[in-house]
């Protein structure tokens, strides 16, 4: 079983520089399990080989370090974030990048450019777009009081600050934003708050915060603490996270000091908080511990996640939550001889079009630098990659699904150039085909009858119908990857289609009719 997870250190830092670094160096120090330590070098699959492929290595100037996947834009190109790197101070302060699915990088922003780091430094998570086609995103430091800020940012590169954060409106932000169905966005801090043991917070696209809940708010932490992972936007209106640790239970090996192992939680959006699971509530905490990332909602309706360590084997697991909160245990890593399987999950899952979870490991695979992996909602694992330094190393970012069919994601190691001055390479953007084919996604998902829907996709020019379910929408084809359509009066939940001169394509998630 892997080693004690030095849950106290965690808990007791007042971060000044790189806090999500700083879990993550600890991380990588932990003693690994003696299973881990067989794995033998050798040469991934040719079929793997094959489908993957690195289209850019950072090298500091461009940015380095990127520790979150990458977001398809209406454009549909994909965005994303550097902690370190850029042109403005080194490797330290981290950027804001374009890349095309052919591997063309352009930098949209490089942080600390303005006097004592006021616009923020070292974004540890990645981006969300709103339908009016802005980026909105978090940086984990910088701002006014060095807690880290939220920004906005247009396509064409106009940056703007809408908070910047202390202890008491949150500190440290490691994650994303989630968009609400009010149109506000929704977020969590590690730190700050209350108690400060990290806190969810609603921000306005003007910038206006408000406090929604202080973790650590009942006794021994139960309710959970240090919140990980992006906010999910449930069909009941309310978001589904994780704690990284808290909860009612705790494990002296795995969870020392805790307190607890971490939770998974109900929040709704005026700030009422419900615990669904507490993690190592099973002997020898084999359903999990410590899930430093969030959830993922399924098209049957359950979530499912990752937790970093526990399970069989005490190197991670997938589980899947009823939104009643019973848990079944999917999958333990480091099943499969020599870890071949992956280890230490960090990232979030994504459901793909095909309807299996797709996700990465930080470790484990066949040269012990992390994989990409697709599991089934019954819980059978395939690996499809394992990283070798080369390629990448230590995927902390999890994937994305282009409308072309194409997975993208980024390694926070690793890669051709080291420039940087980091070790084993400053990190890759990488893209796997496992031969899915192309779809469309709307942004948002949900709206009313004559709401403006923006529709992302690929091939698009020409489009000659778009659907809500069956029903005719007016629509206006944009460019090849983005039409505008209004949801049709007597549109029902369901399947959104788009009838191309080449195909017709649907959509990967219903759309959701509001009332």
């Amino acid at each position: 079983m892997t080693s004690a997870h030095p849950a106290t250190i965690i808990g007791s830092v007042r971060h000044k520089a790189g806090y999500g670094r700083f879990i993550q160096e600890i991380v990588r120090a932990l003693p690994i399990s003696a299973s881990f330590l067989l794995v033998v070098l050798t040469a991934t699959s040719a079929r793997a080989r094959q489908n993957f492929k690195v289209l850019l290595s950072f090298g500091g100037a461009n940015g380095a370090n990127p520790d979150d996947g990458l977001l398809q834009g209406l454009d549909g190109n994909l965005y994303g974030t550097t902690f370190d790197g850029g042109g403005t101070c080194g490797i330290y302060c981290g950027t804001i990048f374009k890349i095309t699915p052919t591997g063309m990088l352009t930098t949209l922003h490089n942080f600390c450019g303005q006097p004592g780091c006021a616009d923020g430094a070292n974004p540890f998570a990645g981006l969300v777009q709103a339908t009016n086609g802005n980026f909105y995103g978090t940086t984990e430091v910088g701002g006014e009081s060095d807690a880290g800020t939220i920004f906005k940012i247009t396509p064409g590169g106009s940056f703007t600050v809408l908070q910047s954060l202390d202890f008491d409106n949150g500190a440290y932000p490691l994650d994303g934003l989630a968009l609400g169905l009010d149109g506000n966005f929704y977020g969590t801090t590690q730190q700050g708050g209350e108690h400060p043991d990290g806190l969810v917070f609603k921000i306005t696209p003007t910038g206006t915060l408000t406090t929604l809940y202080s973790f650590c708010s009942r006794t021994n932490c139960v309710d959970g603490a240090f919140p990980g992972g992006e906010l999910v936007l449930g069909p009941d209106g309310n978001f589904y996270g994780t704690t990284a640790v808290g909860g009612s239970y705790n494990d002296p090996t795995l969870c020392q000091g805790g307190p607890g192992c971490g939770t998974v939680f109900k929040i709704t959006p005026t700030g009422t908080l419900t615990t669904l699971y507490s993690f190592c509530a099973q002997a020898n905490c084999s359903d999990g511990a410590l899930p430093v990332a969030g959830v993922v909602l399924a098209t049957d309706g359950s979530f499912y996640g990752t937790t970093r360590y526990g399970g069989a084997n005490g190197d991670g697991t997938v589980f899947k939550l009823a939104p009643t909160g019973a848990l079944v245990t999917l999958y333990s890593f480091c099943s499969q001889t020599n870890c071949t399987d992956g280890s230490t999950p960090w990232a979030d899952l994504i459901q793909a079009t095909d309807g299996n979870l797709y996700g990465t490991t930080t470790r484990g695979g066949v040269s012990s630098d992390g994989t990409v992996f697709r599991i089934t909602p019954q819980g059978r694992l395939t690996t499809l990659h394992s990283f070798d330094g080369n390629d990448g190393d230590e995927p902390y970012g999890g994937l994305v699904q282009a409308t072309n069919g194409t997975f993208f994601g980024t390694t926070s190691l690793g890669g051709s150039d080291d420039s940087c001055s980091v070790s084993g390479g400053c990190g890759t953007i990488f893209a796997l085909s496992t031969g899915l084919g192309p779809f469309v996604e709307m942004l948002p998902a949900w709206g009313k009858v004559g709401a403006a829907i923006r529709i992302l996709g690929t091939n698009l020019m020409g489009a000659t119908s778009v659907t809500f379910n069956g029903t005719p929408a007016k629509f206006t084809v944009n460019s090849g990857s983005s039409i505008n359509a209004t949801v049709p009066a007597g549109a029902t939940t369901g399947t959104v289609q788009v009838v191309t001169p080449g195909r017709t394509l649907s959509s990967n998630v219903p759309f959701k009719v509001m009332p």
